[in-house]
């Protein structure tokens, strides 16, 4: 069956009222983007939907794409051809050919152009009937497997099959930028990730502590940072370099303190970076109760030394439902590899679980402003990109 087109459903997007036309032009530029490898396709926009016309295009290879494309729901391949009938029952034909004859089907007929000379119900007696009689396939028009869909529109027809379930969530940007403190682990790829479904778009802040973390642990960032940009085509991520200011702080914190005042200092950075990226946010991967550092009390008495919003999108997630989301999105494998980051190679034995912000500004007693502007000053941004020789220093 050679496909023509393809029919993509915006899903969560019909529910904007007035904004809908804006998600919809954002959508259209960012599918435009990702399908940047295909340089025949062209891109239709309605009301209801939207068309990729593929031009010859592969369109399995398309539909690979668009299955990362934040704000589709779902999407099926089309057929397209004349308001003919025999030509409809023919596509139909072809189209059903590629499933399972054991499988039972129901044609289902929208005919949005009335004067086209049979109705609904005829449609589907007619197209049905040519699939009856030259195939194996039974009718079930109460729980059928397939449904053909066949539309008839004021200048053409569609036929389709296959729903093809899209990423969902809102087209990235429709939601402002934030910054995402990514680390080398599990939990903030899908923080990540889920912050981009909700139409935000994402740069990236990471610590490194050179030589206490190696090459590959910041290459590791990187490369998590790949898997994520398919999502909204690049990334930048900036790599401040944190040794001197860690070390520090644990000349003056006692032995259960060092986390949450590396943390403090880790928000005073990311504030100042995104304020100077015009992000409106600070994302992070924490979990309630997960590690020290992830009980309210921590998060509070961290918290305080910003006043940007921070979101939290795996917040009330466990451990196993982070796993999950982190295979679908194909960062876990990366994420486990045994090359560990600033946070989990200074580590202290009996890090406090409830620190207050009082007994933590008393262990904040030196010159870390200069500190934290140094770190900002020599900080490496990198702009990543699905492809990695297209990526570059900024």
């Amino acid at each position: 069956m050679e496909y023509n087109h393809i029919l993509i459903r915006f899903g969560e997007l019909t529910t904007k009222g007035k904004n809908k036309k804006d998600f919809i032009r954002r959508l259209k530029e960012n599918t435009k983007h990702a399908l940047v490898n295909f340089p025949n396709v062209k891109i239709e926009s309605q009301h209801d939907r939207m068309f990729i016309v593929l031009n010859g295009e592969d369109a399995y290879d398309v539909c690979d794409v668009l299955k990362n494309v934040f704000g589709i729901y779902s999407f099926s391949l089309a057929k397209k051809c004349e308001k003919n009938i025999d030509e409809i029952a023919d596509a139909a034909l072809a189209m059903i050919r590629e499933e399972d004859e054991s499988k039972k089907f129901k044609v289902v007929a929208r005919r949005s152009d009335k004067s086209f000379s049979m109705n609904s119900d005829e449609i589907n007696r007619y197209v049905a009937t040519r699939i009856l009689v030259n195939s194996n396939f039974k009718v079930d028009v109460h729980n059928p497997d397939i449904k053909v869909q066949v539309e008839i529109r004021p200048d053409c027809a569609y036929v389709l099959t296959k729903v093809i379930m899209g990423a969902g969530g809102y087209p990235v940007g429709v939601g402002g930028k934030a910054l995402v403190m990514l680390s080398g682990g599990i939990d903030s790829p899908v923080a990540s990730y889920l912050t981009m479904k909700r139409g935000i778009e994402i740069e990236c802040v990471h610590y490194a502590s050179p030589p206490y973390t190696s090459d590959r642990a910041q290459e590791k960032v990187l490369e998590l940072a790949r898997k994520l940009s398919g999502y909204q085509g690049k990334i930048k991520v900036h790599v401040v370099p944190f040794t001197d200011l860690q070390l520090e702080i644990y000349k003056h914190a006692n032995e259960a303190y060092p986390i949450t005042i590396m943390r403090r200092m880790m928000y005073r950075i990311a504030e100042r970076i995104a304020e100077r990226n015009n992000c409106l946010a600070i994302v992070n991967g924490e979990s309630v109760g997960q590690v020290a550092s992830q009980t309210l009390e921590s998060m509070n008495t961290i918290n305080s030394v910003i006043t940007m919003p921070v979101l939290r999108p795996v917040v009330t997630y466990d451990k196993l439902e982070i796993i999950d989301i982190a295979k679908h999105i194909d960062t876990y494998e990366l994420s486990i590899q045994p090359f560990e980051d600033c946070c989990t190679i200074f580590t202290p034995k009996n890090p406090v679980t409830k620190p207050t912000i009082k007994k933590a500004q008393s262990f904040e007693n030196w010159d870390y402003e200069s500190m934290i502007e140094d770190c900002i000053a020599n900080t490496t941004t990198i702009v990543i990109t699905p492809k990695k020789e297209n990526s570059n220093l900024f």
